[in-house]
């Protein structure tokens, strides 16, 4: 039984490494920092908030886990990291609305 355990670890972390492996655990990396980055802000703020550079984060982890997804040919990676992007890139759009109605002077309307 050990010896079948070493022989999975040999295959899945030495042999199949390559470069998209690296690629992947960047993207895995940067995807991870954005729950770092809204920790700390929530310890900072001593409650649960979500601050811009988690969607930024959010967006760029995406991508490349997208594109790792692709390569690799994953379905359900795939159509996981779609919707994701969507949503993230949604809420970075209503982010900037909001910052660019309270910019407005008081009384101009969008039109």
């Amino acid at each position: 039984m050990f010896d079948g355990l070493i022989a999975w670890f040999q295959i899945v972390f030495v042999d199949q490494f390559d470069w998209w492996v690296v690629w992947g655990l960047a993207a895995q990396f940067m995807f991870m920092m954005r729950f770092v980055v809204q920790w700390v802000a929530s310890e900072r703020a001593k409650r649960s908030i979500v601050p811009i550079p988690f969607w930024f984060f959010s967006i760029g982890g995406g991508l490349m886990l997208l594109t790792y997804a692709i390569e690799q040919q994953d379905p359900v990676f795939i159509l996981g990291q779609s919707l994701g992007l969507l949503i993230y890139l949604r809420n970075v759009w209503l982010i900037f609305a909001e910052r660019r109605a309270a910019a407005r002077p008081e009384g101009d309307a969008a039109t």
